[in-house]
Parts: C-alpha cells; structure tokens; sequence
C-alpha cells in the first residue's frame, strides 16, 4: 500500500449475507503511515447499500478536507460516482428512464460526503489479492460474522 504521502488512502467494501439480508461495511485507511480501521452491521440490507455505507462512513469520519485516494470494488460505486450522480441531480434524482433513483437517500449522504474533500476516485478488483482491499472486506464480513456468533 505505497501510496503518495500526505494523502488519505481509503478502501471500502461492502458484503451481505444473502442479497438482501445481514450486511456489513468496511474501511481500511491509512494517512502518513498510520492505519485505521472502521466496520458495522445493518440486520437487513443489500451488498449495493453496505458498498454506499462503507464510502459515506469513511468520508465523514475525516475531521477536515483531506485529498484522498478512495479504493472500491463496487463498479455500482463507482459508476454512480463517475457516470450517473451529475444525471440523477439534473433529473431530480431520477434515471434516465425517469424512474426514482435506487438508494437515493444515502446517493445524497454521499453526495454531502464529497463535497468537503478532493476525492480521486479508483476501482480496484475485488477478491484479487490486493491487501487494503482484502482488508475491507474482512472487517465487512467479520461484522456480519460477530453478529451471527453474538
């Protein structure tokens, strides 16, 4: 995880035990050598909106305006972010096909979750051996799996 100095580097996931079902989120972060690490558990939830949740809760956990390096797997992210969100806004958070966008309540949150930072955003393939990757994915699982051992 060699990355430039003096930027945050961020990788989220998102997993859910049936789709929908249990859910969990993950982050891994680090900044000038130091590590983070954050995860939670929703009872009901899809793999789409744990993917959302790992993203905002890792953008709003930042004190301040950061440059960041934000790593996801979820190409729905990721899309979101690069392709859909600017048309969505423009529609008043509908499609293309002007139908009410999917999980619009937390496109807003991190859509409000971007503003503050400079944000340049990769894709990474999931389950491919990268290690911040496989990290998220970890804590996004292991909150499933310390709920179901609860």
């Amino acid at each position: 995880m060699n990355e430039v100095v003096n930027k945050v580097i961020i990788y989220t996931d998102g997993a859910c035990s049936g789709n929908p079902g249990p859910g969990g989120w993950g982050v891994f972060m680090s900044y000038n050598g130091k590590e983070r690490e954050l995860s939670g558990y929703a009872p009901d939830s899809t793999n789409n909106r744990m993917e959302l949740t790992a993203t905002i809760e890792a953008l709003n956990v930042l004190k301040r305006p950061c440059d960041i390096i934000l790593y996801t797997d979820s190409v729905y992210v990721k899309d979101g972010i690069n392709k859909w969100m600017d048309g969505w806004k423009a529609r008043n958070w509908r499609t293309a096909a002007k139908k009410p966008v999917k999980n619009v309540e937390l496109w807003k949150a991190l859509d409000d979750a971007t503003k503050r930072h400079n944000i340049d955003w990769r894709w990474v393939k999931g389950h491919a051996g990268n290690p911040g990757n496989e990290r998220a994915d970890q804590l996004a699982t292991g909150a499933i799996q310390a709920v179901k051992n609860a």
